[in-house]
């Protein structure tokens, strides 16, 4: 028997949206209803980021635009982070600008050299609408920026340039996830 403590215990799994899937490439709405079903769906991306190995996940990523992000990730001395943001604003980075790998369960088996800030800030509410300030540094800053981004309509490889961009997105047409129509909607700047 699960244990309701847990994160994604009492979640289902959800299907997962690849690269070039419209939901992915557009900003989501603010959430208005702190209820039942806003926890049910913070449950549901835990068990889904969780059976996907993953250390971030935001509710585009299932299909629903919506501002909520799930997240358990360490920073680069190893410290856990685990917890939910619900209308996320990235208020903060700093730092110094790092490239690092960078992959995403929407493209999966991929990743790129990706720059990021070693530090970010975000602030949002929890599932129940009390305000939440989340502070991170290096990895742990990275997943901060990487899954408020997707909220904004962003995927990881919009923020690639020149062939750092062109390898990413070929490695996703010839991924064998990738199907026809989503990966060629992609902005191709070749």
């Amino acid at each position: 028997m699960r244990h309701s403590a847990i994160p994604g215990s009492s979640g289902l799994v959800r299907p997962m949206r690849l690269l070039g899937d419209p939901v992915l490439h557009a900003p989501c709405e603010e959430i208005t209803a702190f209820d039942g079903a806003l926890a049910q769906l913070v449950e549901d991306l835990f068990a889904t980021m969780y059976a996907a190995q993953g250390v971030g996940l935001a509710a585009n990523q299932v299909g629903l635009p919506l501002r909520v992000f799930v997240y358990d990730c360490p920073d680069d001395e190893d410290r856990r982070h685990l917890g939910h943001v619900v209308n996320p604003r990235l208020v903060e980075t700093g730092g110094v600008s790092v490239r690092g790998p960078e992959g995403c369960l929407s493209l999966p088996g991929l990743e790129a050299g990706t720059r990021r800030f070693d530090r970010a800030v975000v602030e949002g509410f929890d599932r129940t609408g009390e305000p939440v300030r989340v502070e991170g540094t290096g990895f742990f800053a990275r997943c901060l920026q990487h899954e408020t981004d997707h909220l904004d309509g962003t995927v990881y490889t919009d923020r690639l340039t020149g062939l750092r961009r062109v390898r990413a997105l070929r490695a996703a047409r010839r991924a064998r996830w990738a199907g026809p129509a989503p990966v060629s909607q992609d902005r191709d700047p070749s």
